[in-house]
C-alpha cells in the first residue's frame, strides 16, 4: 500500500499529492468547485463514492484548510462542506487536467466546456512566461531550484 506522504521529495507537486492525490479526491474537489456541492449527500450521489471513503476525504480536507464544515441543521445535526480560498484556488489545476484528458485519455469529445460566467466564453489553461507571453512548447519549460530548497538537497558543482 502507498503511503500518503512523500517524505524524501522536495516538491511542490508530491506537498499537494499529499492533499489530493488520493483516489476520489480531485472529482469531490471538482464537484465542490464546478457543480456547487456542498452536502455530503450532493457528493455521494454524485458520485456514488463508498461512505467511509467519502467521510475519510472529506474530513481530511478539512484538516488541510481546503474546505470547512459548516452546521446547517440543528434537528437533525448535519453540516455542509464548504471550499475555502485554498479548495477554490485548485480551480486552475482542475481545468488543465480537463484539458490534458481531453486531449489524451479519451478520443470521444469532451463531456464538459468550462465557461466565464460573465460572458459565456470558453475558459482554458494556459502556461505564461512573465516576459514572452504564451509557452506553447512544453520542452522550453524548464525545473530550476528555487528558494525553498534545503541547502543539503543542492546539487553541488565539481
Amino acid at each position: 500500500m502507498l503511503g500518503k506522504t512523500y517524505d524524501s521529495q522536495v516538491c511542490s507537486i508530491a506537498r499537494a499529492l499529499e492533499l489530493v492525490g488520493e483516489r476520489w479526491s480531485l472529482l469531490i474537489v471538482r464537484d465542490a468547485v464546478f457543480g456547487g456541492a456542498t452536502r455530503y449527500n450532493d457528493f455521494q450521489r454524485s458520485l456514488g463514492i463508498a461512505t467511509n471513503i467519502l467521510k475519510s476525504r472529506l474530513d481530511g480536507f478539512v484538516e488541510a484548510g481546503l474546505m470547512r464544515r459548516h452546521k446547517y441543521s440543528e434537528h437533525p445535526e448535519l453540516y455542509e462542506y464548504l471550499l475555502t480560498d485554498k479548495g477554490r484556488a485548485l480551480a486552475p489545476a482542475l481545468v488543465a487536467l480537463t484539458e490534458w484528458g481531453d486531449q489524451w485519455a479519451t478520443e470521444e469529445e469532451p463531456p464538459i466546456l468550462y465557461t466565464h460566467s460573465v460572458c459565456g466564453t470558453g475558459v482554458t489553461q494556459q502556461t505564461v512566461c512573465a516576459h514572452c507571453g504564451r509557452v506553447h512548447d512544453p520542452a522550453e519549460i524548464q525545473a530550476t531550484i528555487g528558494p525553498g530548497m534545503p541547502p543539503e538537497r543542492i546539487p553541488q558543482k565539481p
